[in-house]
């Protein structure tokens, strides 16, 4: 069985009422379990009512480092809500340095990406990193803030092997949507390819970035499975072999 590790089921098309059709095909496809990610603390509330009923369904709670909130991120809050037994993971944070391209903004984000490590470190659970344009950063502060202390996962990776490297050497798992699918990712298929089996994931970040042959359209979690078969040919084992295992790295990192 499969397990999407992240997507954003609140922002399906369709959704509400739309859910349980997603959920049903997810499982005709083979997915037992779904990371519904937060991005937002405003909308939290609501994304986390629209998973109350599937309980195969876990979510997350975190700032997007593009979001921009009326009520800015606290390390306080993050913690009263990661003690949702629904809640696994603090996140989605990061740094995304393609769209913050001031400094003002850049420090705004490293400043909320401290804040997020905090509020894991408390908890206790591990880290969801988003990283754009911004390896150097995203490699020191982690370091610098002792985030390997919980781990965590650098998800929809697209950065190079040497950031790939620096960040498993931290105790960070890394994870490939439908991106690696693409046909210009050679670089990033090559990252795939040397991953530790332990330390690798496969996500959709549904609604955004469907694999091939689906390239195109709003992306699904049933779809979590085309970029499973497209790792698993490019490390050369077996579908079933790379399901069962990035289940099972999944398992360790988010319910322990």
């Amino acid at each position: 069985m499969l397990i999407d590790s992240h997507c954003h089921l609140d922002r399906l098309e369709g959704v509400p009422d739309a859910l349980p059709d997603y959920l049903s095909r997810a499982a005709d496809a083979g997915v037992d379990h779904l990371l519904c990610v937060s991005i937002n603390l405003e909308a939290w509330p609501d994304m986390r009512a629209l998973i109350e009923p599937h309980p195969r369904v876990s979510c997350s709670v975190g700032v997007h480092p593009c979001e921009d909130e009326t009520a800015e991120c606290s390390e306080a809050a993050l913690i009263e809500r990661a003690a949702d037994p629904r809640v696994v993971a603090i996140g989605e944070t990061g740094l995304d340095y393609y769209y913050g391209k001031s400094e003002t903004e850049r420090a705004r984000q490293r400043e909320r990406f401290a804040l997020h490590v905090a509020a894991a470190r408390t908890t206790g659970k591990p880290l969801i990193v988003h990283t754009r344009d911004a390896r150097e950063d995203t490699i020191g502060l982690l370091r610098k803030t002792g985030a390997d202390a919980v781990g965590g996962v650098l998800h929809c990776f697209t950065e190079s092997w040497d950031m790939a490297r620096q960040a498993l050497d931290l105790g960070f798992y890394i994870s490939f949507s439908g991106i690696v699918t693409f046909r210009n990712a050679d670089s990033l298929r090559d990252v795939a390819r040397r991953v530790p089996e332990d330390l690798i994931l496969v996500e959709t970040d549904a609604p955004y970035l469907a694999p091939v042959p689906h390239r195109g359209k709003p992306n699904e979690p049933a779809w979590v499975a085309d970029v499973a078969r497209c790792v698993a040919e490019v490390r050369g084992v077996p579908f079933e072999a790379l399901a069962e295992q990035t289940s099972a790295n999944y398992r360790a990192l988010f319910q322990r």
